[in-house]
């Protein structure tokens, strides 16, 4: 018999402490002879990342051990903190320090490269007998040094192969070890607006000469070397990342694999990345996105075929085999997890880690694609209803709904099962998941609708999102709560004070001041904002006139505030503005900062806690009982 009680107050079994911990970080993943390893954040210890192995008889065991934690601050997103060698040392960057060390399984690690607090690495891979890495180092002036670097696994050095521009990534050494190819882009441009894909030639092991072969105007990605003279990439000269083929002869002619109206590629956040990969017998496994993720197997002759891997969403390639395919990612009925798939035998996967839940499938609530008109075009979301298997809500009453805003702004969200939004959706709140204009996922047009809009376009399309979706009758237009992190939080922030829809917001670490965070960011974003806005100090009266801290009179509704205590990115300082503009105007807010985080949470009892809270903020602003979470008072005054 199906129980009727109040949205918002369902008994659920999903707890934040078994959601955080049935919802594994992957953090990349090797074949290394008939293991598997992968790495893997552990929040019960502070969030350090691990690396794990699975042998072949599935037997799990950690060569990460405490206290190390791989973890690489290039870029401040870092990536690639780790790699092996292929008779299995593990390479990695440690977070304390960030230098590359070096360790065999039950030996101590030992260091490869000097400390200096002024040098870090990221993007480590290990390519024919080599060990490949991205240097940065921070010498007092406003942009780091970046160069492609060669460390000596003896420890005797480390040896800079090309520098020549302010970012690099993806460095690819061609089969004779002859040339290398890499990608490279400059300020004010961020990778997804213009990059350009380098081959050097290499003398003594150090780039000679260099010519660009793509982009310049698009944003080429991933080099893979098909044979000495062709290279394989991702660019988005047609409106998508799709795959090229260029030969490096005079004519340097290119030729497309396989075109699609899809995303072979995306924002290259983090070092490491990896959206397709050249199988031994030629044929290429890719991701393709469309809104969902789809893994796809494209033979020689140019065909494809799906794979049958459950996976929509974050989905990334992270190791090849043979013919078995590591891949990383989430889907409709599999949370965050790691698989082997085997391109012959296409409907098959094997499920390494994570993937699975304690409590059940009919507690996961299936996404639903959705799209509504914006003033600038159509919006995408997905749309997870709550979801109980005996329960339900009242005749004529429409949920409370949590509105997500993902962060980047350059981002996007698949559809796929996942524990944090089941959280809410099992206690009668739905979620719904906005790809606002300027997300990834839906072609180069799609990302650039927010180019010079932000606070703009983003704000248009989550009121519409919002909007439609209650006039649609899926959700109570008094009980809509926007919430988001970093430039999701910006969203939060600008949409409760240009806009009436939302009754509510949870920012994490949201920006409330662009002109302080231009001025206070780290490099990697010193010059994002001239494309989000424009460039300062021209357009520093549009950075007022958008910055929702610049109009404090107009918060009217309850309002989160969670921020890491240790944030480089978004700093403190910018909530607790925030809160005080909410104090001095007697609304109802609650500030929680965390010790010892930076931007995101990776403590488990920090992030069990920002979980909680968030519920029982709901449950304060709408008067509804949360069962097994303490209630939260709000604050109204300093």
């Amino acid at each position: 018999m199906t129980r009727i009680l109040p949205f918002g107050s369902w008994d659920s079994p999903l707890s934040a402490a078994e959601v955080t911990a049935a919802t594994p970080r992957i953090e990349g993943a090797r074949f290394v002879g008939e293991e598997i390893w992968w790495g893997e954040g552990v929040p019960t210890e502070g969030g350090r990342t691990t690396v794990r192995r699975r042998d072949a008889d599935g037997a799990v065991s950690v060569v990460l051990p405490l206290p190390w934690s791989a973890r690489s601050r290039v870029h401040e997103y870092g990536g690639a903190a780790w790699t092996t060698t292929d008779d299995g040392i593990l390479l990695f960057v440690e977070k304390s320090d960030q230098c590359v060390w070096a360790l065999v399984p039950g030996q101590e690690p030992r260091r490869l490269t000097p400390p200096d607090q002024g040098m870090r690495f990221g993007g480590l891979t290990w390519q024919d007998g080599q060990l490949l890495a991205i240097r940065e180092i921070h010498a007092g002036s406003p942009v780091p040094q970046r160069s492609i670097v060669r460390i000596a696994l003896d420890g005797s050095g480390v040896t800079p192969l090309v520098a020549d521009s302010d970012f690099l990534a993806h460095p690819s050494l061609s089969p004779s070890g002859r040339r290398l190819a890499w990608i490279a882009w400059n300020h004010p441009d961020m990778p997804w607006d213009r990059a350009e894909l380098r081959v050097g030639r290499l003398e003594d092991g150090i780039v000679v000469e260099w010519t660009t072969v793509a982009g310049g105007s698009s944003s080429p990605l991933q080099p893979v070397w098909m044979d000495e003279d062709d290279l394989l990439y991702a660019d988005d000269t047609s409106g998508r990342w799709n795959l090229w083929r260029r030969h490096l002869s005079a004519a340097l002619e290119a030729h497309p694999v396989a075109p699609a109206d899809a995303d072979t590629g995306g924002p290259l956040w983090v070092l490491g990345s990896r959206w397709f990969a050249r199988l031994d017998d030629g044929r290429v496994v890719a991701v393709r996105t469309n809104g969902d993720d789809e893994l796809t197997l494209i033979d020689s002759d140019g065909s494809a075929a799906a794979f049958g891997a459950p996976l929509s969403s974050e989905v990334l390639i992270e190791d090849v085999r043979g013919n078995r395919v590591l891949v990383s990612g989430a889907g409709p009925n599999s949370p965050a997890g790691l698989w082997v798939v085997d391109a012959d035998r296409l409907e098959e996967s094997v499920l390494v880690r994570g993937g699975s839940v304690p409590w059940g499938p009919e507690w996961m609530p299936q996404p639903r694609p959705a799209t509504f008109e914006g003033p600038g075009g159509p919006v995408h979301a997905f749309d997870y209803p709550p979801t109980h298997p005996d329960t339900d809500g009242p005749d004529g009453e429409q949920p409370p709904y949590l509105l997500y805003v993902h962060g980047g702004p350059t981002t996007h969200r698949g559809g796929a099962a996942s524990g944090r939004i089941a959280y809410f959706t099992s206690r009668g709140i739905g979620v719904l998941d906005v790809n606002y204009g300027g997300s990834s996922g839906y072609g180069r047009a799609y990302r650039e609708r927010l180019r010079g809009q932000w606070g703009v376009v983003d704000v248009e399309d989550v009121a519409a999102a919002a909007t439609g979706l209650a006039n649609s009758g899926g959700a109570d237009p008094a009980r809509i709560t926007i919430a988001g992190g970093s430039a999701g939080g910006w969203t939060v922030l600008a949409a409760l004070v240009q806009t009436d829809v939302f009754a509510a917001g949870i920012s994490r670490y949201g920006v409330g001041d662009a002109r302080a965070l231009a001025v206070d960011t780290h490099d990697f974003e010193a010059r994002y904002l001239d494309g989000l806005i424009g460039p300062l100090p021209d357009a520093e009266q549009l950075y007022l006139e958008r910055s929702p801290l610049s109009h404090p009179d107009r918060f009217r509704v309850p309002l989160l505030l969670l921020q890491g205590a240790e944030d480089p990115v978004v700093p403190p300082a910018q909530s607790e503005a925030i809160r005080d503009a909410l104090a001095a105007r007697g609304i109802p807010h609650a500030y929680v900062v965390y010790e010892g985080e930076g931007h995101g949470f990776r403590r488990a009892d920090n992030v069990v806690n920002a979980l909680e809270t968030e519920l029982a903020f709901l449950g304060a602003v709408f008067g509804f009982d949360t069962p097994g979470v303490p209630p939260l008072e709000l604050s109204r005054g300093s």
